[in-house]
């Protein structure tokens, strides 16, 4: 199998031929580490189709040397061993488009012997990460044992031999590095990655619930300070057992039709909130673990919002139309969305993308730019919020 010939490419289009990237990412078979995958189903957002590599080898080499994500695990269902055709929930594991493995890196300033953490996933990006420092100062982690055995046997068959762990990178961590980069996404930075970082050490992440990608360096207090890149990144969420609980499901369920406690009209046309970065990402910095859902037939727009606490709301319009709101709960969560757009409007921006970031030795994670500034980690304050942006 010519797969050389397709991560060369892959290298090629990726990175500029003078990158320290370039080799790992020619040299290193992705295939190996996805034998089997999940493709989306048309027409359904959490129905997967399985794909099976060495049944196609073409569509094989295709889909492993493109700069995208393919998702190996669905709810507890590993494509490895799936016995159906398809899988139904959402994805819990995958091999990250290479690209923004390389990003994350590059971020993480890795130095010749840097010990590096890294999460395990299909094992594609530790791979690089050992093509680039050698696989005696990589550490790898998954909170799932079959992820972390089928890795280390594809690692293993390419001859790299780094260190293997299964644990919740949320909790202790299997030694002391000199960079941490995840890619899962933490609602704010764990205390126990300041411990493991070395003095002067240099984590990578993202924030659950958005798409801000944020770096920092471990300070002399105990803590870090850093800064939101202005790359997008958005990662699943760490999860702490085999899968994630049902809460989506059953709150889009339980709120799909229902009539709210209070009906409105907003000013502003329905949004897919996923889909526009940074009023997403700043609406999930103040009001943390909303999930959303969009949907578009025939013209007419609908969005839906819940919150753990029972607060809802759904948005409904034709086209670009005022949206008609039925909200309920303890928070008026379409309101808070509506907030943050007249700022956007107002100012032209939103302050969470190239904020300042510090995080206290007990793990509160502050953004900070011009007069704006939030917390997490930490109860929320009071909402509140005026035209410049400050809180």
């Amino acid at each position: 199998m010519d797969w050389q010939r397709h991560a060369e490419a892959l290298a090629a289009t990726t990175v500029h031929p003078s990158s320290r990237w370039r080799g790992p990412l020619a040299s290193t078979p992705r295939h190996l580490f996805v034998p089997r995958w999940w493709g989306r189903a048309r027409d359904s957002s959490d129905t997967w189709t399985l794909r099976d590599g060495p049944a196609d080898t073409g569509a094989w080499l295709k889909s492993a040397y493109a700069n995208t994500t393919l998702v190996t695990r669905v709810g507890t269902l590993h494509a490895d061993e799936a016995t159906g055709r398809t899988a139904q929930g959402r994805p819990t594991s995958s091999s990250t488009l290479p690209g923004l493995v390389v990003t994350l890196y590059r971020h993480a300033m890795l130095e010749e012997r840097s010990r590096t953490l890294v999460v395990t996933g299909s094992g594609y990006g530790t791979a690089l990460a050992c093509a680039r420092l050698g696989a005696a100062y990589v550490t790898s982690v998954d909170v799932e044992p079959y992820v972390v055995k089928a890795a280390g046997e594809r690692l293993d068959a390419i001859g790299l031999h780094p260190t293997l762990a299964v644990c919740d990178i949320t909790g202790e961590l299997p030694g002391e590095f000199d960079r941490i980069v995840s890619t899962v996404a933490v609602e704010s930075v764990p205390t126990s990655w300041l411990r493991a970082l070395r003095a002067g050490g240099r984590l990578v992440t993202t924030l659950a619930g958005t798409g801000l990608l944020i770096t920092a360096n471990k300070t002399d207090d105990g803590g870090a300070a850093g800064r939101v890149e202005w790359d997008r990144a958005a990662f699943m969420v760490t999860r702490h057992g085999t899968d994630y609980p049902p809460q989506r499901e059953e709150l889009f369920g339980a709120i799909r039709d229902r009539e709210g406690e209070t009906v409105s009209h907003s000013p502003y046309p329905v949004v897919d909130v996923r889909n526009a970065w940074e009023l997403w990402s700043t609406f999930t910095v103040h009001n943390p673990r909303v999930e959303h859902w969009y949907e578009e037939k025939e013209g007419r727009r609908t969005a839906w919002m819940a919150h753990p606490d029972g607060s809802w709301a759904r948005a409904t319009a034709t086209g670009t139309e005022p949206a008609e709101v039925h909200q309920a709960g303890a928070q008026r969560l379409w309101d808070e969305l509506d907030r943050i757009r007249h700022w956007w409007l107002a100012d032209g921006y939103l302050n969470t993308y190239g904020a300042n970031l510090t995080v206290t030795p007990h793990g509160v994670t502050t953004l900070s730019r011009g007069g704006w500034t939030a917390s997490l980690g930490r109860p929320p304050r009071t909402p509140g919020h005026s035209l410049d942006n400050s809180p």
